[in-house]
Protein backbone atom coordinates (compact mmCIF):
# COMPACT_ATOMS: atom_id res chain seq x y z
CA UNK A 1 0.00 0.00 0.00
CA UNK A 2 1.61 3.43 -1.27
CA UNK A 3 1.38 6.26 1.03
CA UNK A 4 -0.76 9.20 -0.19
CA UNK A 5 -0.33 12.68 0.03
CA UNK A 6 -1.93 14.59 3.15
CA UNK A 7 -5.20 14.49 3.38
CA UNK A 8 -5.66 17.96 3.76
CA UNK A 9 -4.53 18.33 -0.05
CA UNK A 10 -6.64 15.98 -1.30
CA UNK A 11 -9.09 13.11 -0.46
CA UNK A 12 -8.10 10.49 1.51
CA UNK A 13 -8.62 7.15 -0.58
CA UNK A 14 -11.76 5.96 1.77
CA UNK A 15 -13.11 9.17 0.35
CA UNK A 16 -12.21 9.01 -2.65
CA UNK A 17 -13.73 5.34 -3.12
CA UNK A 18 -16.95 6.59 -1.25
CA UNK A 19 -17.91 9.10 -3.67
CA UNK A 20 -16.95 7.32 -7.05
CA UNK A 21 -19.62 4.65 -5.40
CA UNK A 22 -21.87 7.64 -4.78
CA UNK A 23 -21.59 9.21 -8.58
CA UNK A 24 -21.25 5.51 -9.99
CA UNK A 25 -23.84 5.37 -13.07
CA UNK A 26 -23.17 2.24 -13.42
CA UNK A 27 -21.76 -1.03 -12.41
CA UNK A 28 -20.19 -4.63 -13.15
CA UNK A 29 -21.63 -7.39 -10.59
CA UNK A 30 -19.70 -10.63 -11.11
CA UNK A 31 -21.24 -13.93 -8.95
CA UNK A 32 -21.24 -17.36 -9.80
CA UNK A 33 -19.66 -17.08 -13.08
CA UNK A 34 -21.79 -14.82 -14.48
CA UNK A 35 -21.35 -11.28 -14.88
CA UNK A 36 -24.60 -8.47 -14.66
CA UNK A 37 -24.29 -5.00 -15.99
CA UNK A 38 -25.95 -2.83 -13.60
CA UNK A 39 -26.60 0.58 -15.61
CA UNK A 40 -28.78 3.91 -14.64
CA UNK A 41 -27.52 3.92 -11.28
CA UNK A 42 -28.98 7.35 -11.04
CA UNK A 43 -27.03 8.79 -8.32
CA UNK A 44 -28.79 6.43 -5.99
CA UNK A 45 -26.06 5.99 -3.07
CA UNK A 46 -24.79 2.05 -4.21
CA UNK A 47 -24.26 1.26 -0.53
CA UNK A 48 -27.88 1.58 0.01
CA UNK A 49 -28.77 -1.20 -2.55
CA UNK A 50 -25.66 -2.83 -1.41
CA UNK A 51 -25.77 -2.81 2.48
CA UNK A 52 -21.86 -4.50 3.65
CA UNK A 53 -22.22 -6.15 6.45
CA UNK A 54 -19.40 -7.03 9.13
CA UNK A 55 -17.87 -10.72 8.71
CA UNK A 56 -19.12 -11.20 12.18
CA UNK A 57 -22.77 -10.28 11.15
CA UNK A 58 -24.78 -12.94 9.99
CA UNK A 59 -26.58 -12.18 6.93
CA UNK A 60 -29.64 -14.38 7.57
CA UNK A 61 -29.78 -15.45 11.22
CA UNK A 62 -30.29 -19.08 11.60
CA UNK A 63 -29.24 -19.65 7.38
CA UNK A 64 -27.50 -22.68 6.73
CA UNK A 65 -26.84 -21.71 2.88
CA UNK A 66 -23.36 -22.00 2.36
CA UNK A 67 -22.28 -17.89 0.78
CA UNK A 68 -21.55 -17.25 -2.34
CA UNK A 69 -18.99 -14.96 -4.02
CA UNK A 70 -19.51 -11.52 -4.99
CA UNK A 71 -17.59 -8.69 -6.76
CA UNK A 72 -18.62 -5.43 -7.27
CA UNK A 73 -16.27 -3.79 -10.24
CA UNK A 74 -16.94 0.43 -10.87
CA UNK A 75 -14.68 2.50 -12.42
CA UNK A 76 -14.09 6.37 -12.64
CA UNK A 77 -13.47 7.94 -15.77
CA UNK A 78 -12.84 11.65 -16.44
CA UNK A 79 -15.92 13.57 -17.69
CA UNK A 80 -13.53 15.85 -20.17
CA UNK A 81 -11.74 14.58 -23.37
CA UNK A 82 -8.60 14.49 -21.56
CA UNK A 83 -5.55 11.49 -22.17
CA UNK A 84 -6.30 8.43 -20.69
CA UNK A 85 -9.38 9.11 -19.21
CA UNK A 86 -9.53 6.10 -16.38
CA UNK A 87 -8.73 7.79 -13.40
CA UNK A 88 -9.61 4.96 -10.67
CA UNK A 89 -11.08 1.26 -9.92
CA UNK A 90 -12.60 0.46 -6.92
CA UNK A 91 -13.65 -3.47 -6.35
CA UNK A 92 -15.74 -4.60 -4.07
CA UNK A 93 -15.54 -8.31 -3.16
CA UNK A 94 -17.17 -10.55 -0.25
CA UNK A 95 -20.21 -13.42 0.18
CA UNK A 96 -23.91 -13.20 -0.31
CA UNK A 97 -26.47 -15.80 1.32
CA UNK A 98 -28.27 -15.86 -2.48
CA UNK A 99 -27.98 -15.86 -5.74
CA UNK A 100 -27.72 -12.17 -7.06
CA UNK A 101 -30.44 -11.25 -9.44
CA UNK A 102 -29.43 -8.37 -11.59
CA UNK A 103 -33.32 -7.20 -12.81
CA UNK A 104 -34.20 -7.27 -9.00
CA UNK A 105 -35.42 -4.21 -7.21
CA UNK A 106 -34.30 -5.54 -3.96
CA UNK A 107 -30.85 -4.39 -1.81
CA UNK A 108 -28.97 -7.00 -1.28
CA UNK A 109 -26.81 -8.03 1.79
CA UNK A 110 -23.20 -8.50 1.15
CA UNK A 111 -20.52 -10.30 3.62
CA UNK A 112 -17.70 -7.50 3.18
CA UNK A 113 -14.22 -9.42 2.16
CA UNK A 114 -12.15 -6.61 0.47
CA UNK A 115 -12.49 -3.06 -0.80
CA UNK A 116 -9.43 -2.21 -2.96
CA UNK A 117 -8.83 1.48 -5.26
CA UNK A 118 -6.29 1.60 -7.81
CA UNK A 119 -5.22 4.97 -9.02
CA UNK A 120 -2.31 6.25 -10.87
CA UNK A 121 -0.63 6.39 -7.18
CA UNK A 122 -1.14 2.67 -6.66
CA UNK A 123 -3.39 0.25 -5.14
CA UNK A 124 -4.99 0.94 -1.88
CA UNK A 125 -6.97 -1.39 0.70
CA UNK A 126 -10.03 -0.15 2.78
CA UNK A 127 -11.43 -1.54 5.30
CA UNK A 128 -15.29 -1.67 5.87
CA UNK A 129 -14.91 0.83 9.13
CA UNK A 130 -12.61 3.46 6.88
CA UNK A 131 -15.20 3.10 3.63
CA UNK A 132 -18.37 3.28 6.17
CA UNK A 133 -16.60 6.68 8.09
CA UNK A 134 -15.42 8.30 5.04
CA UNK A 135 -17.51 11.42 3.87
CA UNK A 136 -18.67 11.87 0.42
CA UNK A 137 -17.05 14.61 -1.54
CA UNK A 138 -20.09 17.47 -1.74
CA UNK A 139 -18.33 17.33 -5.59
CA UNK A 140 -19.30 13.67 -6.21
CA UNK A 141 -22.44 14.06 -8.41
CA UNK A 142 -21.87 17.37 -9.65
CA UNK A 143 -18.27 17.48 -11.20
CA UNK A 144 -18.86 15.92 -14.49
CA UNK A 145 -21.44 18.60 -15.11
CA UNK A 146 -19.22 21.85 -13.44
CA UNK A 147 -15.87 20.56 -15.33
CA UNK A 148 -17.80 19.68 -19.10
CA UNK A 149 -19.74 22.73 -18.70
CA UNK A 150 -16.34 24.68 -17.97
CA UNK A 151 -14.91 22.69 -21.14
CA UNK A 152 -17.72 23.31 -23.34
CA UNK A 153 -18.71 26.52 -22.43
CA UNK A 154 -15.75 28.77 -20.98
CA UNK A 155 -12.83 27.29 -22.83
CA UNK A 156 -10.34 30.74 -22.43
CA UNK A 157 -10.66 30.21 -18.91
CA UNK A 158 -8.56 27.24 -18.59
CA UNK A 159 -5.22 29.10 -19.84
CA UNK A 160 -6.44 31.56 -17.34
CA UNK A 161 -5.91 28.60 -14.64
CA UNK A 162 -2.42 27.61 -16.29
CA UNK A 163 -1.18 30.32 -15.15
CA UNK A 164 -1.46 28.93 -11.66
CA UNK A 165 1.25 25.81 -12.80
CA UNK A 166 5.02 26.83 -11.97
CA UNK A 167 6.74 27.41 -15.12
CA UNK A 168 8.70 24.48 -15.32
CA UNK A 169 5.83 22.34 -15.76
CA UNK A 170 4.23 23.97 -18.20
CA UNK A 171 7.54 23.18 -20.39
CA UNK A 172 6.67 21.48 -23.63
CA UNK A 173 3.00 21.63 -22.89
CA UNK A 174 0.31 21.01 -25.95
CA UNK A 175 -2.99 20.98 -23.81
CA UNK A 176 -4.28 21.33 -20.35
CA UNK A 177 -7.62 20.38 -19.52
CA UNK A 178 -9.60 19.79 -16.64
CA UNK A 179 -9.27 16.58 -15.20
CA UNK A 180 -10.89 16.43 -11.60
CA UNK A 181 -12.38 18.57 -9.16
CA UNK A 182 -13.21 17.70 -5.27
CA UNK A 183 -14.02 19.73 -2.11
CA UNK A 184 -10.48 20.21 -2.09
CA UNK A 185 -9.40 22.10 -5.66
CA UNK A 186 -9.14 21.75 -9.16
CA UNK A 187 -6.82 19.43 -11.02
CA UNK A 188 -5.10 19.68 -14.62
CA UNK A 189 -4.07 17.25 -16.83
CA UNK A 190 -1.00 18.67 -18.44
CA UNK A 191 -0.33 16.89 -21.41
CA UNK A 192 2.69 16.93 -23.85
CA UNK A 193 3.63 15.12 -26.50
CA UNK A 194 3.63 11.54 -25.73
CA UNK A 195 3.02 12.00 -21.53
CA UNK A 196 0.80 13.30 -19.35
CA UNK A 197 1.04 15.03 -15.64
CA UNK A 198 -2.00 16.11 -13.36
CA UNK A 199 -0.83 19.10 -11.28
CA UNK A 200 -3.62 20.46 -8.52
CA UNK A 201 -4.73 24.30 -7.86
CA UNK A 202 -6.27 24.12 -3.85
CA UNK A 203 -8.81 26.50 -3.41
CA UNK A 204 -8.33 28.80 -0.47
CA UNK A 205 -10.47 26.77 1.68
CA UNK A 206 -12.29 23.37 1.23
CA UNK A 207 -15.64 23.22 0.26
CA UNK A 208 -18.44 21.68 2.94
CA UNK A 209 -21.32 21.90 0.40
CA UNK A 210 -21.20 22.01 -3.78
CA UNK A 211 -22.75 25.86 -3.56
CA UNK A 212 -19.77 27.14 -2.58
CA UNK A 213 -17.72 25.37 -5.60
CA UNK A 214 -18.69 28.99 -7.86
CA UNK A 215 -17.04 31.19 -5.03
CA UNK A 216 -14.14 28.71 -4.70
CA UNK A 217 -13.60 28.40 -8.92
CA UNK A 218 -13.50 32.18 -8.83
CA UNK A 219 -11.11 32.93 -6.17
CA UNK A 220 -9.02 30.40 -8.31
CA UNK A 221 -9.67 33.10 -11.46
CA UNK A 222 -8.42 35.58 -9.11
CA UNK A 223 -5.58 34.47 -8.13
CA UNK A 224 -4.75 33.40 -12.39
CA UNK A 225 -5.49 37.32 -13.36
CA UNK A 226 -2.72 38.53 -10.47
CA UNK A 227 -0.04 36.28 -12.56
CA UNK A 228 2.18 37.17 -15.14
CA UNK A 229 0.56 35.69 -18.05
CA UNK A 230 1.65 32.70 -19.92
CA UNK A 231 0.61 31.05 -23.20
CA UNK A 232 0.94 27.46 -23.83
CA UNK A 233 3.25 26.67 -26.72
CA UNK A 234 2.05 27.03 -30.44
Amino acid sequence: MRPRSSPTQQPTPAERMRSIIVAAQSMTVVTDSHHHEVYHLDGTDLLGRIHLHDPGDPLEPGSQAPRIPIRLELTDIAPTPVRDRLRARVTLSGLVAAPYHGDSADSTCVEFGQAVIEDAEGRTYITLEQLQEAETDPMAAGEAGMLTHLVDDHPALVPLLLRLVEPRLKNGVVRALPVAMDRYGLTLRLEHAVTHRDVRLPFPTPMTDIDQAGVQFHALLTAARRCSHHRLPA
